[in-house]
């Protein structure tokens, strides 16, 4: 079993675990992010949110059958996907959580963020201590964003915490 952030990541975003993350599978955390954090599912935010997250899964699904197995998503991910695709959902996400629209999410927010979108608690904590490294109890997009973003591209980051231990990805080994 590998403890690649590319296994780490889709064995979160295949959340039924059978060996694909489906089109409703990746949607739903835009609404569970939303009702975490407190937004109405149908503020301008949360919409735009839903775009962004519909652009990336029509760029992982290769095949275009509403289904992205690990071998798409494995193909897909990397410095370029993020850039065209990921920075924006993630970012829309963070924004959903910024309920007061400072570009800083302290402990609590970012923790239902974080959990909201799959990670466990204690593994959500533990990142953002690791992202709040001036210790102001805040943590601004920008971090956020390059953190997720080192991690996915090498694999060197305080988000690793966030995603806690290797998930077994069904199908695989």
């Amino acid at each position: 079993m590998s403890d690649s952030p590319q296994h780490r990541i889709f064995a979160m975003l295949d959340v039924d675990g059978d060996g694909a993350i489906t089109h409703e599978e990746y949607l739903a955390r835009v609404d569970r992010v939303a009702s975490a954090v407190g937004r109405d599912a149908d503020h301008a935010i949360v919409a735009a949110s839903r775009t962004a997250h519909e652009a990336v899964f029509r760029d992982m699904d290769a095949d275009r059958d509403g289904r992205v197995t690990f071998e798409e998503y494995r193909t897909w991910v990397g410095h370029d996907a993020f850039e065209r695709s990921c920075r924006p959902a993630l970012g829309s996400l963070f924004d959903i959580a910024d309920t007061d629209a400072d570009g800083r999410l302290d402990r609590d927010r970012f923790i239902r963020l974080r959990t909201a979108g799959g990670n466990a608690e204690t593994d959500a904590a533990a990142a953002f201590d690791a992202l709040d490294t001036d210790r102001d109890g805040l943590v601004d997009r920008d971090a956020y964003l390059a953190g997720i973003r080192s991690f996915v591209t090498n694999a060197n980051s305080p988000m690793a915490a966030a995603y806690g231990a290797a998930q077994p990805v069904p199908g695989r080994s």
